[in-house]
């Protein structure tokens, strides 16, 4: 593994970055398992340096590539050839916190991201690009529900997993049919930027072979607010083929990612969890009887 100092050599040698006014500080990685610096030109943050495992860093590499078009993602500065880091520009701003309206920024997220996916040839398989490929994306929401059942222990009553458990089922009929799209796979607010109460940025992908609508339903549920049907339906109604979507199938693919998403706070975020857990009351009305 390459030293920090080694890996500003190599930048410098490559006339990538300059050693005029630079300033190296680490960041703290937050979700991801990498680690983080910032690099700074008299004192103005410019590029992220992140250090990885190589399948990390090639996915995020090719993902930055694939989708270089797109504003909200950062620009590919570069990696090296071992794929140790991949360095890329800086995005201004805070994740998680002071994010404006759910409807304004999920709205540019829709718009600049979602519905600029792309699709993928159906050999390709389901699953991480930097983990385990799945035969069928039923496979996928599976081995999610399996997870989030024991982070969720006894959380919930157990009638409430059972009927998740059946709605995993009903949702099987519709993923046989669906179509695979190179995802970014963890678009949380944990993730994204905001700078005065903006979305300005979306960071760290976790590339995923997915269904358009789980990159959706995971942004929308990954904070609590405004988790109603109005602002569900007035989302969706932004989303390209949405009229492919049977309002009773939106509220399904939510309800599961719901579900995942409180396991997923349980263990990681459990400031959110009173919040989550006052949602779900509401939500599991909607939840299959049988």
């Amino acid at each position: 593994m390459k030293t920090m100092n080694e890996i500003i050599d190599n930048l410098m040698n490559k006339g990538l970055i300059i050693n005029d006014g630079l300033e190296v500080k680490r960041l703290k990685s937050g979700t991801t398992n990498g680690v983080l610096y910032t690099l700074l030109y008299n004192e103005v943050p410019t590029y992220v340096l992140k250090i990885d495992a190589p399948e990390i860093i090639t996915a995020t590499k090719d993902f930055l590539v694939s989708y270089n078009d797109i504003g909200l993602l950062p620009n590919l500065l570069c990696t090296d050839d071992e794929k140790e880091f991949i360095a890329y520009t800086y995005i201004s701003g805070e994740t998680h916190f002071n994010r404006g309206s759910k409807i304004e920024w999920m709205t540019l997220l829709i718009k600049e991201l979602f519905n600029k996916y792309k699709k993928v040839n159906k050999d390709t398989p389901w699953g991480r690009i930097d983990g385990m490929h799945r035969n069928s994306w039923s496979e996928f929401n599976l081995s999610s529900l399996e997870s989030a059942r024991r982070n969720l222990g006894d959380l919930l009553p157990s009638d409430d997993h059972k009927r998740i458990e059946n709605l995993v089922n009903k949702l099987k009929l519709y993923h046989d049919l669906e179509e695979k799209y190179y995802l970014h796979g963890d678009t949380g607010v944990h993730n994204f930027v905001y700078l005065d109460n903006k979305l300005t940025g979306v960071i760290d992908p976790s590339p995923l072979i997915g269904p358009k609508i789980y990159d959706f339903t995971y942004s929308f549920c990954s904070s609590p607010d405004s988790l109603n049907l109005s602002t569900l339906f007035s989302l969706f109604s932004l989303w390209d083929h949405h009229d492919s979507f049977k309002e009773e199938r939106l509220i399904d693919e939510v309800l599961f990612q719901l579900y995942t998403r409180i396991g997923l706070c349980k263990k990681v975020h459990p400031h959110d969890l009173n919040d989550y857990m006052e949602v779900w009351k509401e939500w599991k009305r909607y939840l299959p009887s049988d």
